[in-house]
């Protein structure tokens, strides 16, 4: 079956995309105190769910329900401001669908009953297929040619898969399959995971992206809704459920063009969280911000361009081997190897070298910053020394594994929100 734009396009139309964005990503840390793990910011001026969604913008899919869950202001704000130009009358939307008790009276228990409990909302959309998301990784990926791929193999359901080394494959779902694709075995976080067919070292996991024949759907969502012993899980419940009667397909997420592992990033703790971001200012990074075939779209206030002053020998404001939002001042700094989001200001004779610095952030005059993550809001007073001495950094603030330091504006005393 030829997989041409125009057949890519017709799946696409009759897919209902649903992604899961209700989680909170403890993982991250106090990233995730006052935010779900999607709506954290990623790149300088986008939050992780605009990848998901923009990847469901570009391959044509523009029938799209957002589940929320924990901590969702912020997120809902964004996908408010950002993702309001789809045109219902030509029956595209995006739909906010928090937990609501439609359908029990607990709020979602698991991937599979956040899905479970909007199946009237879905019936009413009628799809031909249901592509389920998380919407908490960073990636840039075609759904069509997946989708193709699952009506090709006359598949029930299809798991998008990318290869991952054995000791990392402990985190994921890991899949068995045979010589023609099939799902033979899924094991959940394995502790000794089996590795893939010609490898030895490496293993198929699952990317938690899942295509569906709607009505496949419907039946084994209410089959694990009656059941007492499932815990409502697309990983550890649905996938073990059905691969021994149905026909349950692995695809592997390859670059096109060159037929390798594709860019995938899980950001779930702040030192891979830190580590993608930095990956950015590459000369030549993985992932491509600059592509304009494939856009990644956001909702970003209408700023001015980044500025840089003061040429004094003592008060040179500048930025090296960084990456500079719009909104921001350098104010007689030297910012090197960072990421600097929007409307963040850096002032006389501060240095900033390896961080990731978040929205509004102020760092006052002669501070030193090394290898931190600086949250949004954080006002950071003048003279201040992070990440020199990991000793006093981690009586104040978080220090990760990797000797990253976390810092929020509670660390510093700082309550962007009060709550009484």
């Amino acid at each position: 079956m030829s997989q041409t734009p125009r057949f890519v396009s017709r799946l696409t139309r009759n897919t209902l995309a649903l992604i899961l964005a209700g989680g909170r990503g403890s993982r991250l840390r106090q990233l995730t105190l006052w935010r779900a793990k999607p709506a954290v910011p990623f790149g300088g001026k986008f939050r992780i769910i605009d990848f998901p969604m923009s990847n469901c913008m570009n391959s044509g899919i523009r029938r799209i329900g957002i589940l929320t869950q924990y901590k969702a202001h912020s997120l809902l704000q964004h996908i408010q401001k950002g993702w309001g130009f789809l045109r219902g009358e030509f029956g595209e939307f995006v739909e906010l669908l928090p937990a609501q008790q439609r359908i029990e009276s607990s709020w979602y228990a698991g991937t599979a009953d956040a899905v479970y409990q909007n199946l009237d909302i879905i019936r009413n959309h009628d799809p031909e297929y249901v592509l389920i998301l998380a919407g908490d990784h960073i990636y840039k990926m075609d759904y069509g040619p997946m989708i193709a791929h699952h009506v090709e193999q006359q598949a029930d359901m299809t798991v998008g898969c990318i290869e991952v080394g054995l000791e990392r494959a402990r985190e994921f779902g890991v899949m068995t399959v045979d010589d023609n694709g099939q799902v033979v075995q899924f094991h959940e976080k394995p502790d000794k995971p089996h590795p893939m067919p010609g490898s030895s070292d490496r293993a198929l996991a699952s990317m938690g992206i899942y295509v569906f024949n709607t009505r496949f759907l419907y039946e084994q969502l209410i089959k694990d809704a009656d059941s007492d012993y499932s815990s409502h899980d697309f990983g550890k419940d649905i996938i073990p459920s059905v691969i021994s009667n149905y026909r349950v397909h692995a695809y592997p997420f390859r670059d096109i063009e060159s037929g390798k592992q594709a860019y995938w990033r899980d950001v779930g703790t702040v030192d891979a969280f830190y580590e993608a971001n930095l990956e950015l200012i590459g000369v030549t990074p993985e992932l491509n911000l600059y592509d304009e075939e494939w856009p990644i779209w956001t909702y970003q206030e209408q700023l001015p361009p980044a500025k840089f002053v003061f040429d004094d020998d003592d008060r040179r404001g500048m930025a090296v081997d960084s990456m500079v939002s719009g909104g921001c001042v350098i104010s007689g700094a030297l910012v090197r190897h960072s990421l600097l989001f929007s409307n963040v200001k850096v002032h006389s004779c501060a240095v900033v070298q390896d961080a990731v610095v978040m929205p509004g952030v102020d760092i006052g005059h002669d501070s030193r910053l090394n290898k931190v993550v600086i949250d949004r809001g954080c006002r950071i007073p003048p003279k201040t020394v992070i990440g020199e001495d990991p000793k006093a950094d981690s009586e104040r603030f978080h220090v990760t594994p990797g000797g990253v330091v976390l810092v929020t504006p509670e660390m510093l005393g700082q309550e962007l929100h009060h709550v009484r």
